[in-house]
């Protein structure tokens, strides 16, 4: 007894093999249209200045990175703990009087 299909057997398909064997469509019909926009954000000029800041003002300084870069390849990079302690303090301070209401 032979179990697997004869190609003259004509069984229903299902949903899975049709979409297999169902043709595909030509890419230009499978693009689609973007969505109009169906709201308009604008930004206040203070928000603006906030998303602005730190571009390009100068404080990338690149032979810095380079010299850094040298060290770290060369092991010659120390890490000075208690300065990056004493600036990690001072920027919480600064933060934390930000945000108290002044009286």
């Amino acid at each position: 007894m032979k179990i697997a299909n004869s190609p003259d057997s004509k069984l229903p398909q299902t949903g899975a093999e049709k979409a297999i064997e169902a043709p595909r469509p030509a890419k230009s019909e499978t693009v689609k249209k973007a969505p109009e926009a169906s709201a308009k954000v604008e930004l206040s000029n203070a928000a603006a200045a906030l998303g602005t800041q730190g571009i390009d003002d100068g404080s990338f300084d690149a032979a810095k990175v380079q010299r850094i870069s040298q060290a770290i390849s060369e092991g010659k990079f120390t890490i000075n703990a208690q300065a990056i302690a004493d600036k990690l303090i001072s920027n919480a301070q600064e933060l934390v009087g930000r945000s108290q209401p002044s009286h």
